[in-house]
């Protein structure tokens, strides 16, 4: 096999906010890859505008630096910078694809959370080489030799081989730009002048792409990308042979049909721009113009020898939702887009470019069920539609259940907790209720004890906001999917309910005033409601029929309490996220550009009534 010595491919891997963006960012500037005094954004690879308003990263992005090596030879090291929430790990099982080994990124405080256990499993199971980073040494609460441990423990839980256990480890402050492979004392900085140990390592470490000498072109298609001028993009590896700009290739589509297609444009990227080029060899990480039904997963190969690669599979969806066409009495006020048509149109075409999501017909002709990886990610795809002018109507999160010999399985999450030691007692009374059981517990002897859990996926649906009031806003949660067991029998759910307006009109503060005794409000005065709507959270267990656009009556009589202000509690104003953990079953989510409202699904309260008149009935019997 030859190899290309002057090349490496890496993905930087760990959970959500360990730094992977902040690391890559110090990267790209120490290599040389903007201008002096270039305005250049903070964490410059989350580009989008979700990325940006929510501080984490959603798609898998490739960059590539250029790295005079201590020798003085030119080496180009092609980055894969990836998600760090386990709702986007389809991105991540992607990313794997067109790498040769990972970077490990690990907090030097957090240590090891559920998302450092799947990116480390997926990377373990391609056999893939592992430079670990400890990351923020620098913090006050750094326990840089219990992480490195804790890390160790990963590894062997795994089942690592011999050789992926004896991994380099580098400690480093990616926010200063600084590393070292000597371990610094607990809240210090780095001996390193920069982050040339971490990029010593990766050349050393990570092997240099191989390939076969004459071989036909194999290039495999990893992720997708669109140009206002040119269309449609294929983000290709090249595993094999040479590939041209103008060149006549044959396509290997999913369904087994090959095809002769050209070649118009050929881009490699250099930081971040992906720059016109004439030709690319194996190993590069290149991007293709002029196929445009191109997908995922699908081969380029050679005209006279085209061998399809394997399709890139990834793990099951566990959590699903329905998403439908806009029914509501205010629907089409702030919106474009309401069609069924349009909907479907939109769903399908995240399929195309999201291999972790599924799309199943329901039997309304009007609503689909799309499932995923868990609520933050299909929230994500709501909230990129609403962006892009569309009215939905988005059911309750529900679990996606499997039959097992006979028997009705649900996913289970591997759940970590981290809380001041005062709501300890609290914590298991709530997971308690969801039918969790605690794997291990640990007081670090610093005031906080870490938690894990294994908890039933729907038992965690609605959990974080009941989380962070019971301890004020303290506590940590992260959780990634574990395996199916069997069902663990009927749970617990909210245990308030749902004051509903009675009519439609605007809401007054007259009668918030009146209704604030009953509840938490969820609108502000005078906001427009409809009957069905659901206007605020009742204190008891049932729903309660309200009329919040009840008016003062103005009489010629002068009382003593008229100039009197009304003293509202200020609303609570739920997120789309929040409004998705808040749902029954009975109740659903009006998603518009301009509004995000809950109602129920059935809107007539008489017939809501006769409904539940029925399930009493059918209870007793």
């Amino acid at each position: 096999m030859a190899v290309r010595s002057d090349l490496r491919n890496v993905a930087i891997v760990a959970h959500v906010d360990h730094g992977k963006t902040t690391l890559v960012d110090a990267m790209l500037w120490q290599a040389g890859a903007f201008r002096e005094g270039q305005d250049v954004n903070k964490r410059v690879m989350d580009s989008m505008d979700l990325e940006r308003e929510k501080g984490i990263t959603i798609l898998a992005k490739n960059t590539a630096v250029q790295w005079i090596a201590d020798d003085g030879t030119p080496l180009t090291i092609n980055i894969i910078d990836t998600p760090g929430h386990a709702d986007f790990g389809g991105e991540v099982e992607r990313g794997l694809e067109m790498i040769h080994g990972v970077v490990l990124l690990v907090d030097a405080s957090e240590g090891a959370l559920p998302g450092t256990r799947f990116v480390l499993r997926k990377a373990l199971e391609k056999k893939l080489p592992v430079v670990l980073c400890i990351n923020k040494v620098d913090r006050s609460d750094a326990r840089i030799a219990e992480v490195v441990d804790e890390v160790y423990e990963l590894f062997l839980d795994l089942d690592a081989d011999e050789h992926q256990i004896e991994f380099p480890i580098v400690y480093a402050c990616a926010k200063a730009g600084l590393a070292s492979l000597t371990r610094p004392a607990d809240g210090t900085m780095p001996d390193g002048a920069d982050l040339r140990p971490l990029m010593t390592t990766i050349m050393n470490t990570i092997p240099a792409p191989e390939y076969t000498e004459g071989a036909p072109l194999q290039a495999h298609v990893t992720n997708l990308d669109s140009s206002p001028y040119l269309g449609r993009l294929a983000l290709c590896r090249v595993y094999e042979g040479e590939i041209r700009k103008g060149q006549q290739v044959a396509w290997c589509r999913t369904d087994g049909s090959v095809e002769r297609v050209k070649i118009t444009e050929l881009f490699l990227t250099e930081a971040l721009e992906r720059v016109p080029a004439e030709r690319a060899w194996a190993g590069d990480i290149i991007a293709i113009a002029g196929i445009p039904e191109i997908t995922i997963g699908e081969t380029l190969a050679d005209l006279e020898n085209p061998r399809p690669l394997p399709l890139i599979t990834v793990d099951e969806p566990s959590i699903s939702m329905t998403i439908g066409i806009n029914t509501s009495p205010l629907s089409g006020q702030s919106g474009t887009k309401l069609t069924a048509r349009l909907v479907k149109n939109r769903l399908e075409a995240e399929l195309v470019g999201n291999v972790s999501i599924r799309l199943l017909q329901t039997e309304r002709p009007d609503t689909w069920e799309v499932q995923g990886r868990g609520e933050l990610q299909l929230a994500i795809l709501v909230e990129l539609m609403r962006r892009e002018g569309f009215e939905m109507t988005v059911g309750k999160p529900q679990v996606v259940t499997k039959e097992v010999d006979g028997k009705l399985h649900e996913p289970m999450e591997h759940m970590t907790i981290d809380v001041p030691e005062d709501y300890v007692g609290v914590v298991t009374q709530l997971l308690g209720l969801r039918k969790g059981r605690l794997e291990q517990m640990v007081n670090h002897g610093t005031g906080w004890v870490r938690m894990e859990y294994r908890v039933p996926a729907r038992g965690l649906i609605g959990f974080r906001t009941e989380f962070l009031t019971e301890t004020r806003g303290t506590g940590l949660l992260h959780h990634v999917f574990d395996r199916y067991e069997p069902w663990h029998g009927e749970l617990r759910t909210r245990p308030s309910g749902s004051l509903v307006a009675d009519r439609k009109g605007p809401a007054t503060s007259f009668a918030m005033f009146n209704l604030q005794e009953r509840g938490t409000m969820f609108v502000a005065p005078g906001t427009e409601v409809y009957e069905g709507m659901i206007v605020g959270e009742n204190a008891r267990s049932e729903d309660m029929d309200v009329n919040i656009c009840k008016e003062k009556q103005l009489t010629n009589m002068r009382k003593s309490t008229s100039d009197e202000l009304e003293r509202l509690v200020p609303a609570r104003i739920l997120s789309l996220e929040q409004a998705l953990e808040f749902c029954r079953e009975d109740e659903c989510i009006e998603v518009t550009p301009g509004f995000v409202r809950m109602r129920k699904v059935e809107l007539d309260a008489k017939i809501r009534e006769r409904t539940r008149g029925r399930a009493a009935k059918g209870t007793q019997n």
